[in-house]
Parts: structure tokens; C-alpha cells; sequence
């Protein structure tokens, strides 16, 4: 399979962000590139140097790599090339057909086949919502692959399952929007009136409506939309005993107490599926849309999480081998 990276565009994006962006004057920019996997040629904004160590962030629905506009420029400040791909379905260059090809087999693929076409043997994740189950995924997957993850808002897969199939729980009920989600013809209830139903998912993130345009933009045709939906209705949380897989790498998990859609018996439980060094970071008050919402605080956590990975020489591998250990 030929999988190559396409010429970055020669452009600079010119982000108009709130005045404690780190993209403020002086600070990295944000480029755009086209990434090739097999037949998807997948939309990305990429900032850093080229030879840092490298860090994907995964976006979530109904967001693009546009959702990391606050964060990117904070790693790549510390030495990582960050590259955040607008994922499967969501660009018309990387929408493959039909249900079956939105399965979690192949959103996992697309990671690493990315990571393979910068050349990036081992790698970061970062993720929200959607993108925070695919770092999950990828990492229990690909496990020599992945240096470390964050993910954000979704808790490990397992113990979502497992706090989901209690029918009279908490998480049943937030997630009872998911039927929906997954009906046919969804599209066009997100879609009618000017998307009207689409642009009012993002009412509690606090976007401008400048903001919310960059994602209908992307997202406001029926064939796009439709495609992000695919996610859902190929959504499979089904584990088989004796198939649990423990996450092994060092990982950040952040949970928000007024997420609407997200519970804390969820994002608790998670603890019992890592193994290696974890952390718990609960951000009180906070929506579902941390990284918009809540840029300020989520960036000095992915600080935090990032240093040892950034720090140099023998200090870096006395960090990296502290954190492996648990110390």
C-alpha cells in the first residue's frame, strides 16, 4: 500500500482566537497539509518542528482538527510536530462508502497509517469525544507504537461498556441520543433549517458564530454529515470475556463534571483498566467541549503531561523512565 504525505500547502491559517490563544502574536501557526493512506487523502493542520517528536489530535463530532486551534500551538512550542487530521468521512478526499467502513478497525488504521506516512515509528495521542475513543483504541491496539495518551472526556471503552449496559444507569440515559444519531435520515434532521439542529450542538462550547461556521462549513452537506453519523451507527461496544486489554503506556485521562453526555461512574471506572502510570484530572464546571471551553486549563494539563517527552538529554530519559515506572 502506497502511503505518502502530500506537499504541505504553502499558506498560513489565519485563526482569529480569543486573546489567551497561544497562537497570539509570536507564537507557532498553524499549517495545512494533506496526509495519504492507501485511497484517503486526509485534510490536517500540522505546527512544530518537523523532526520533534510527533503528536496526533483526534477531534470528535461535530468538530474537525479546527477544535485544536487552542491546543496545537502549545505543543509545538515545546519541540512535538503536532498534526491534527480532520478523521474518516469528514473530508471528501477520505469518505469511503457504506456503514462497514467506519468501523473501529479501520479508524484505528487510518492512525497509524498516518503515523507510518510521516515517518513516526512511535507517537503521542491526544483525543476528544470521538478522537478521545480512537486514543484509547489505538493504544490497546498498537500498544509498542503509542508513547502516551490523553484522552479527553471518554473513558476507556471498556468501562464505558460496562457502566452502558445497565439499562437503568446513568450513562444509558445521557447516551440515549446515540439512537438518534444512529437512525437513518439523521442527516437530515441535523440539516433542516439552515442546520439548524447541527449549529445548536454547539450552544454550551461558547463559540463565536465565525466558529461554529468553520465546522458546518465541513460538515453542513448531507454526504459529510452522513458520514461523521457512520461513526455511531458502526459503534460496536460489545467486549468478550477474557479479551480485556490493560493500557500500558502513560496515560492523562480528563473528565468534566457538567458534561451532559459523559458520567462519572464512567470516567472512575477507567482507572481499573491502566496499568501503566495514570492520571485523573476532573475539571469542575466545565461542558463537554473541554478543549474550546476550557483551552486555559487543558493546556497547562497537556504542560504538565508533555514536559518529560519535551525535556532533553539525560534529563529526558530520567523523566521518561520515572513516569514509565510509577514513580
Amino acid at each position: 500500500m502506497n502511503k505518502r504525505v502530500l506537499l504541505t500547502v504553502a499558506m498560513t491559517i489565519p485563526l482569529s482566537l480569543p486573546s489567551f490563544s497561544p497562537t497570539a502574536a509570536g507564537s507557532p501557526m498553524l499549517d495545512e497539509t494533506k496526509i495519504e493512506v492507501g485511497d484517503l487523502v486526509f485534510d490536517a493542520l500540522v505546527a512544530g518542528p518537523e523532526d520533534g517528536p510527533v503528536g496526533f489530535m483526534l477531534h470528535g463530532f461535530p468538530q474537525t482538527a479546527f477544535e485544536w486551534r487552542h491546543q496545537m500551538p502549545v505543543l509545538a512550542s515545546m519541540g512535538f510536530r503536532v498534526i491534527a487530521p480532520t478523521q474518516r468521512g469528514y473530508p471528501a478526499g477520505a469518505r469511503p462508502e457504506g456503514v462497514d467502513a467506519y468501523t473501529i478497525p479501520n479508524l484505528v488504521a487510518d492512525v497509524v497509517g498516518m503515523a507510518d506516512a510521516v515517518g513516526a515509528d512511535t507517537f503521542h495521542v491526544v483525543g476528544h469525544d470521538w478522537g478521545a475513543a480512537m486514543a484509547w483504541f489505538v493504544g490497546l491496539m498498537h500498544p509498542d507504537r503509542v508513547r502516551s495518551l490523553v484522552p479527553i472526556s471518554v473513558p476507556h471503552p471498556y468501562a464505558f461498556a460496562q457502566v452502558l449496559a445497565d439499562p437503568e444507569g446513568q450513562q444509558a440515559q445521557m447516551s440515549g441520543y446515540m439512537e438518534m444519531f444512529r437512525s437513518q435520515g439523521a442527516e437530515d434532521l441535523f440539516l433542516a433549517d439552515e442546520a439548524a439542529m447541527l449549529r445548536g450542538i454547539y450552544g454550551s462550547a461558547g463559540l463565536t458564530p465565525d466558529e461554529v461556521q468553520e465546522y458546518v462549513d465541513v460538515l453542513g452537506t448531507h454526504a459529510a454529515l452522513g458520514a461523521a453519523l457512520n461513526w455511531y451507527r458502526a459503534m460496536n461496544l460489545q467486549t468478550g470475556a477474557g479479551q480485556v486489554t490493560l493500557i500500558s503506556m502513560p496515560t492523562m485521562y480528563v473528565w468534566s463534571t457538567d458534561d451532559m453526555a459523559l458520567g462519572r461512574e464512567g470516567a472512575e471506572f477507567t482507572a481499573d483498566f491502566v496499568e501503566g502510570p495514570y492520571r485523573f484530572e476532573v475539571l469542575e464546571g466545565v461542558s463537554h467541549w473541554v478543549p474550546e471551553e476550557a483551552a486555559e486549563m487543558l493546556n497547562e494539563l497537556l504542560r504538565e503531561h508533555f514536559a518529560p517527552f519535551a525535556a532533553s538529554g539525560d534529563t529526558a530519559h530520567h523523566e521518561i523512565d520515572k513516569l514509565t515506572s510509577g514513580r
